[in-house]
């Protein structure tokens, strides 16, 4: 890992894959102000998160909605951010109850949202495997 140039390339090895990000005046700043090992670890804590959300895909069926509903709130929260739609409606309660979901974790950072997916993901994956 290393800077190659203040702009220009940086090239980051982050969790055994190598990625390469283009250093702009106003990134490098950046890094300068919250170090590299910070950037590296919103890179290697993103990389685990789309890992996980592929395992995800995985749960067995009887997981609980309630479950679901956390999943998808901290999903949310890390791909999106704080809620930017209005609440639906009284009669459309699954959409409601996804919306809760998502607003329930208002406030988190993405970094934090996508580390709490990973753990809730974990959890549901050992109880199954405990189970089965």
């Amino acid at each position: 890992m290393g800077f190659v140039g203040l702009i220009g390339r940086i090239v980051v090895l982050c969790c055994s894959i190598g990625a390469e990000f283009v250093c702009t005046a106003k990134a490098c700043v950046g890094f300068e102000l919250c170090g590299l090992e910070k950037f590296q670890s919103i890179i290697c804590v993103q990389e685990e998160f789309e890992e996980y959300a592929e395992k995800a895909k995985t749960l067995p069926e009887n997981t609980t909605n309630e479950n679901k509903l956390i999943l998808y709130g901290l999903f949310k929260q890390a791909t999106v951010g704080n809620v930017n739609t209005s609440r639906p409606g009284i009669f459309n309660m699954r959409d409601r109850a996804k919306w809760d979901a998502w607003k329930a974790v208002e406030g988190k950072s993405q970094e934090e949202a996508m580390s709490d997916y990973i753990t809730k993901v974990k959890q549901l994956l050992e109880e199954a495997c405990a189970s089965s």
